[in-house]
């Protein structure tokens, strides 16, 4: 039971961390420069994209629990880590400037990359009657953080490769049929992880 308290933690805090400051993004859009103003109809759909980022994840984290889906449960936490830690990886040693200059976070985006992690795992565990839904309200994601001038449409692309490829890897049957294997090493002073699988 104490694995599925610690998968449950580490899911929560992807959702909290991943995209990189959901709530912070949306006040930063307020520093604006004079080259660029935000419009009303921007606005509203950067708050959109917001509400819409952060409850996929977690509407499909209580479902996945009211499901008693274990085994779901623990590929979706390493789906939300892989997804979580190369898109703040990515954030935080490229520092692209944001198309409304808030800020150098713009790649990849982490509203598009969380949004399509999620849609890919609820198509690859439970089917398309989940994911068509799902990869809809993604796309729609992607588009807004565009539309808002929040990422560059590369960003958005690029965030939905690393949140789609994240699930592909790690929600069954892919990690089943290719014998996916990860575990933690340590020398006594670094710790890395050890991943493998077959083709």
């Amino acid at each position: 039971m104490n694995k599925y308290i610690f998968t449950i933690t580490v899911f929560f805090a992807f959702i909290i961390s991943c995209p990189v400051s959901l709530f912070s993004q949306s006040s930063a859009s307020l520093q604006t420069t004079p080259n660029f103003v935000q419009t009303s109809s921007q606005h509203g759909v950067e708050i959109s994209t917001d509400v819409i980022a952060l409850a996929m994840p977690v509407a499909t984290l209580v479902g996945v629990i009211a499901e008693k889906d274990w085994k779901g449960l623990v590929q979706g936490c390493y789906t939300a880590a892989a997804t979580a830690g190369a898109t703040l990886i990515l954030k935080y040693s490229i520092k692209e400037r944001r198309p409304d200059f808030s800020n150098y976070h713009s790649f990849p985006s982490g509203h598009t990359a969380a949004s399509f992690a999620t849609a890919a795992f609820l198509q690859r565990r439970y089917g398309w009657a989940f994911g068509v839904p799902a990869y809809a309200m993604a796309t729609y994601v992607g588009w807004g953080r565009v539309f808002s001038k929040k990422h560059h449409w590369w960003d958005a692309v690029a965030g939905a490769a690393i949140g789609a490829g994240s699930a592909y890897i790690f929600t069954r049957p892919w990690a089943k049929q290719h014998n996916l294997q990860i575990s933690p090493i340590s020398d006594g002073e670094f710790l890395s992880l050890y991943t493998s699988f077959t083709f």
